[in-house]
């Protein structure tokens, strides 16, 4: 019997993004559960980097359905940050599970931008996940 239905994962072209990615498809391989990926870009800054191109969406797509795991991929464009956004696919979808990658900063660093992390890991109607990328 499966407990995961659906997991949410925040996605960045990024190492700790990659490997919130791996980790979700690990869940889901493991528990038969559909992966929903969510891209945003930085504060509505979709030319920013942590914005995927499409040939990244399209390589996560190839990748997932390679490995036969039902999927989504979002990539919402309402300015929204990146924290609401993940979020909020987190309760449309009834999620059982949130997967982030995450990297160390420094105290000021956090107070400075703010911290997706933690508002996820504080507001996330489900359990979360938080990974590093490999060192």
């Amino acid at each position: 019997m499966s407990l995961l239905g659906t997991i949410v994962v925040g996605y960045l072209p990024t190492p700790e993004g990659v490997a919130a990615l791996e980790h979700a498809k690990a869940w889901a391989r493991s528990e038969s559960a559909r992966v929903v990926v969510v891209n945003t870009g930085r504060n509505g800054d979709y030319a920013h980097p942590n914005f995927a191109t499409s040939q990244d969406i399209d390589a996560i797509e190839a990748e997932l359905a390679e490995a036969g795991i039902e999927h989504e991929v979002y990539q919402p464009t309402d300015g929204s940050s990146a924290a609401e956004a993940i979020l909020g696919v987190a309760v449309q979808n009834a999620a059982d599970l949130i997967v982030i990658g995450v990297r160390r900063r420094s105290p000021v660093g956090k107070v400075i931008t703010g911290s997706t992390a933690q508002h996820i890991l504080l507001d996330a109607p489900c359990p979360v996940l938080s990974v590093k990328a490999p060192a």
